[in-house]
């Protein structure tokens, strides 16, 4: 049995999901390998918050609910966990999906190493309609934030994690600092990811000999609703994902923000759309959709990235800071705009592969160090979409 204590993370901001807040929850409780604790993170939803701190009262400190303690999005959420979290290993779940009862034990086992940092896991589709759309090509699953097609099976070392189904050790955020805000999701607005992406490039490049991975038997199954499986949707989201690349990009550099989408452009998605043709040819239900979706993918999401390159986003602030100690936020009057708490480190992207999409735009944010980032232009994610929330 593992001696290392894990507590698990899970951002909320809205009651429509009170079911699958539950249900995530009662996933972590039943894990083979018990969390030390489970914070729910309620993003600027007081009458949330209220209902949730009634509902699991009688767990004490097992269950803590927490105000975030920053500005509204996920990232600052997330910080904020970090911040309050008292086990040597943070893990974060969404707050529509389940885990697997050995969810934690597999994140554990990589621990096993001292230079692994961060480990994720697999994230499977659980569609509203009861299965995937014919056209929905699985290349694209990191559309609603799921393990797509084209990342390699197995525990196998990754440049960074996916967000909804992700941990890493405590430590990590003491080198490189918090998620970064001004980048990720904010609620039911404009779908952008790519948090995670950036954070684990920080991270790898404050731990230079640091491992991060992925373990397929790890899995979550996240809710996809139904209107996520529409193509309205897939196009607003390759968009999105094309702006968060650009800023991602322009923090990190060009050559690690974009070192595995070029893989998944050049390699993964021309042998997706050749499967298609053949589908099709073959009178297979779906193939020319999930082709044409492929080429549409693309070029929304290089729109996106084109678009992110040559204008700066108005309203986006990209900075990341160190994790300070939790200090629940004040009840009254208009929430802090500005630095949410940070991990000692960097942002990541979305988590582990997410082809394709720029970040918001051109913001400018200050580092850890003090020194000034500059968002630039970036291209598609691959191990590490977007967090759909």
């Amino acid at each position: 049995m593992s001696r290392r204590t894990h507590s698990v993370v899970i951002c909320v901001y809205t009651e429509d999901r009170w079911d699958d807040i539950l249900s995530a929850v009662d996933s972590v409780r039943r894990q083979s390998l018990p969390p030390l604790e489970i914070l729910l993170v309620v993003d600027h939803n007081p009458a949330l918050r209220e209902r949730l701190g009634t509902e699991f009262k009688a767990y004490g400190d097992d269950v803590r609910v927490l105000a975030n303690a920053g500005p509204r999005g996920l990232s600052a959420g997330r910080n904020t966990g970090i911040a309050a979290a008292r086990g040597e290993i943070v893990a974060f779940l969404d707050d529509d999906a389940v885990a697997e009862r050995d969810w934690l034990r597999y994140f554990d086992e990589g621990y096993d190493d001292p230079r692994v940092m961060a480990v994720g896991g697999r994230t499977l589709p659980a569609w509203a309609s009861g299965r995937r759309p014919a056209w929905f090509p699985e290349e694209f699953d990191w559309v609603v934030g799921c393990t797509y097609r084209g990342l390699p099976p197995g525990r196998v070392r990754v440049r960074n994690v996916l967000g909804g189904n992700a941990s890493f050790r405590r430590t990590a955020f003491d080198a490189t600092g918090g998620f970064a805000t001004g980048i990720g999701r904010d609620g039911d607005k404009r779908p952008l990811g790519c948090e995670e992406t950036e954070l684990c490039i920080r991270l790898s490049r404050a731990l230079p000999h640091a491992v991060l991975l992925i373990d397929d038997r790890a899995v979550i199954h996240h809710k996809v609703p139904a209107g996520r499986e529409r193509f309205g949707y897939f196009r607003t989201r390759t968009y999105a994902e094309g702006l968060s690349k650009a800023l991602v990009a322009r923090s990190v550099g060009a050559d690690k923000g974009l070192e595995s989408e070029r893989r998944y452009t050049t390699r993964v998605l021309p042998a997706g759309v050749a499967r298609g043709l053949r589908d099709a040819l073959l009178a297979r239900r779906g193939g020319a959709g999930r082709a044409g979706a492929i080429v549409a993918g693309v070029a929304t999401a290089a729109a996106g990235y084109a678009l992110a390159s040559v204008r700066t986003r108005s309203g986006v602030a990209f900075s990341h800071a160190p994790i300070t100690a939790y200090a629940p936020p004040r009840t009254t009057g208009t929430p802090p705009r500005r630095s949410a708490p940070a991990a000692a480190g960097r942002p990541d992207s979305d988590g582990a592969a997410g082809p394709a999409g720029p970040a918001g735009g051109p913001g400018a944010g200050t580092s850890a160090a003090g020194r000034r980032v500059v968002p630039g232009p970036a291209g598609p994610v691959t191990a590490g979409g977007g967090d759909p929330r």
